[in-house]
């Protein structure tokens, strides 16, 4: 079970925190889109997804080569509201307008 240090010591770094507001808005995305918005490594941005669900705040789905992720259904609602609140005082523009300019997005590239 998810405690409240856990979720806020993933949301510490930016990284994971990009990657959980980008699936609160997204719903689910496969590795590759992560990378393409984040202009992040793969290996990089694997590594902090791999944290999130080892912690349980995220679920996975391998299709093919490809690795989906969203937000784990168990959540608590208050993870959810946190969440809420932090892409209200973060915003993502920059990050879902390169994701809005990914060519070959998937599902055609990443199955």
């Amino acid at each position: 079970m998810l405690d409240a240090q856990q979720f806020f010591r993933a949301l510490s770094d930016g990284t994971r925190l990009r990657c959980l507001l980008l699936l609160l808005v997204e719903e689910q995305l496969c590795v590759c889109e992560f990378v393409h918005a984040l202009d992040l490594s793969q290996p990089r941005v694997s590594r902090h997804l791999g944290h999130l669900r080892d912690l349980g705040i995220v679920q996975d789905e391998r299709r093919g080569q490809w690795v989906h992720y969203r937000l784990h259904p168990a959540l608590p609602p208050w993870t959810h509201e946190v969440l809420e609140a932090a892409l209200h005082a973060e915003g993502l523009s920059d990050v879902r307008q390169r994701l809005a300019t990914m060519p070959n997005r998937p599902s055609a590239a990443c199955d």
